[in-house]
């Protein structure tokens, strides 16, 4: 199917005009809106104070030095509880303190029997209680729209890989920077013009308590405050932080919050574009960019919640491009960014691991090893004075131990079994759930490794990364709802790569469950612990069924080329047919 020139032009231009002019008009309108209806939350100018949230009791005192050190609010985002007064400083308290004989549920699933499982469960909070002003945080008039959105996108993501898959979709060769420019500045405009509107979850409310401790002494940041997030974020929030202490932007504090994982949609979306039109067609670049960009599960993440995974994503999937193209060097400094900004990023080392093991070389060690303190030493050192000299990784084991439940509203393995919010110490059959979870965690990495070794190296590197996240997400304890975010990008990269249909279908598979789980957790669970319900054993099971059968592609993957290679090395060399006329005169020269 061969699109009109004018009318895709005329198309396309309207659309560019009026994302502009909605997003002019949204700004506009937002910005005229009278002091009493500012955002909770809101910066205040010159940084010195925030309102608190309307339901949110003790929650939005500045962080200033005096409060960080003596009763300061500690909270991380997405950790799914209500943040406590921490009058020693340091970490917060668990909240949902555990009492005997208490739970919310009867905490055993379908899964078999669960000893212990009364005493294990974290207490429900009250109403109103969870994340700091608990369902309110996010304003569920929204709720409705984005599920007919996601339905709407289900059904023309159907339609535009029926047009790729019988090559009937051609879009004309002389429009291709306007049909790039129209894509990727509605998908911007049109976020820019919702994310102030849109309440967001609570974590906006911690992201604005660093920006201003950030903004006010960056080098002290943690020294006088506490944050369990590594300390390359904290240079983005810094730069939000003076920005918002400016009058004219104290409003679009939600905005300023949102728009670096806004951006990075939109660049993660490009990078994407730019790898299939090289491997594959300008078609497949441009609908694999368009399928990134109004993806439910991405516009939920950065637009609607306002976590930053968009921005973490935008690095990893970076990273794991670089390895494909065996830049040893490049890869390793943005995988160590990765792990800088958050400590999920820890899940995609190995992949980088398996390459060097590979190569069979020092010198690849030594650059990756270089890339790496190139990157860690100018992020860390300006937040290292006054520290102790293992302060970093404290920081780093106190994140991993700072959830100890089966699973923090992640749909996966444990969900499934009704093991929400349980206690990683209680035992299921003769193992408690940590421990089933960190055999899980070497069972999938061990057969990454085999997968990357069997599939032929480097382009393999992205779904050897899709089956770590997609396996420690379904099978490891702690994880939160988020954490499977980055998957819907890499299996993307993966496809463009390896040319591997089935990769589509897991990367709109993963997209669906990820939005999925986030919805219910954002809108029915309110940002508190989700109960067991049919929405989390489906999710749950889809998240089960996406990773095994991504475990048969690798497998499949790799049998194949084992069969491809093996009768070229049993043949031995190639046989030589005789001569049967005179050679060439250039050849007999040759020859003497």
């Amino acid at each position: 199917m061969s699109v009109p020139k004018s009318k895709l032009s005329l198309t396309l231009i309207v659309l560019l005009v009026l994302s502009l002019g909605l997003t002019v008009y949204s700004l506009w309108s937002y910005g005229q809106r009278p002091a009493s209806s500012l955002p909770s939350g809101a910066f205040q100018p010159g940084g010195a104070s925030f309102r608190d949230a309307p339901g949110a009791s003790g929650f939005g005192s500045a962080p200033n030095a005096g409060a960080a050190r003596g009763g300061g609010i500690q909270a991380a985002p997405g950790d799914g509880a209500q943040p406590q007064q921490n009058p020693g400083g340091g970490r917060r308290q668990r909240p949902g303190q555990l009492q005997d004989g208490s739970g919310s549920g009867s905490g055993s699933g379908p899964g078999g029997s669960v000893s212990g499982q009364a005493d294990s469960r974290r207490t429900m909070p009250a109403a109103g209680g969870g994340r700091p002003g608990g369902a309110a945080s996010s304003s569920s008039k929204y709720a409705a729209g984005l599920a007919l959105y996601a339905a709407i996108f289900i059904a023309a993501a159907g339609w535009a890989a029926y047009r790729l898959q019988r090559r009937s979709l051609q879009l004309p060769r002389e429009r291709r920077v306007l049909l790039l420019a129209s894509l990727l500045g509605a998908g911007l405009l049109l976020r820019i013009a919702a994310a102030p509107w849109i309440p967001g979850h609570t974590d906006l409310n911690l992201f604005r308590n660093w920006a201003m401790s950030a903004a006010r002494d960056l080098s002290g940041f943690y020294l006088h405050g506490s944050s369990d997030y590594p300390p390359l974020y904290m240079y983005v929030l810094y730069l939000i932080g003076k920005l918002a202490s400016l009058t004219a932007l104290s409003p679009y504090s939600a905005l300023l919050l949102k728009l670096p994982s806004i951006a990075a949609d939109i660049a993660t979306a490009y990078v994407l574009y730019r790898i299939g039109r090289k491997l594959l067609s300008f078609e497949a670049g441009w609908l694999i960019a368009a399928f990134y960009i109004w993806n439910p599960a991405i516009l939920i993440n950065s637009t609607f919640w306002g976590q930053v995974d968009s921005f973490f994503t935008l690095i990893v999937v970076g990273g794991l491009w670089m390895l494909a193209n065996r830049n040893i060097g490049r890869a390793s400094a943005l995988l160590a960014a990765a792990v800088l900004m958050k400590p999920q990023g820890i899940i995609y080392l190995p992949v980088l691991f398996f390459e060097l093991i590979r190569q069979k070389r020092l010198k690849p060690w030594l650059i990756a090893a270089g890339s790496a303190l190139a990157v860690a030493l100018p992020v860390v050192l300006p937040f290292s004075a006054g520290q102790s000299p293992l302060w970093l990784l404290k920081l780093y084991t106190g994140t991993v131990n700072e959830y100890p439940y089966a699973s923090v509203n992640a749909y996966n393995f444990f969900a499934l079994l009704g093991a929400n919010y349980t206690k990683d110490t209680t035992t299921l059959l003769w193992f408690d759930y940590h421990t089933w979870g960190m055999a899980m965690i070497v069972i999938v990495t061990l057969y990454s490794w085999l997968s990357y070794a069997k599939g032929g190296g480097t382009k393999l590197g992205p779904a050897a990364a899709l089956l770590l996240i997609a396996g420690v997400f379904t099978f490891a304890s702690s994880m939160h709802e988020r954490y499977l975010f980055p998957a819907a990008a890499i299996a993307l990269l993966a496809y463009a790569l390896l040319r591997d249909r089935r990769l589509l279908w897991l990367a709109a598979g993963f997209s669906t469950t990820s939005f999925v789980n986030t919805y219910d957790i954002l809108y029915h669970a309110g940002g508190r612990e989700a109960s067991y319900s049919f929405t989390m054993f489906v999710t749950a099971a889809a998240n089960i069924g996406l990773c095994i059968y991504l475990a048969i592609i690798l497998w499949d993957r790799g049998r194949r080329r084992s069969e491809l290679e093996q009768p070229a090395l049993s043949a031995g060399p190639p046989i030589t047919p005789p001569r049967t006329g005179p050679s060439p005169r250039r050849d007999e020269s040759i020859d003497r």
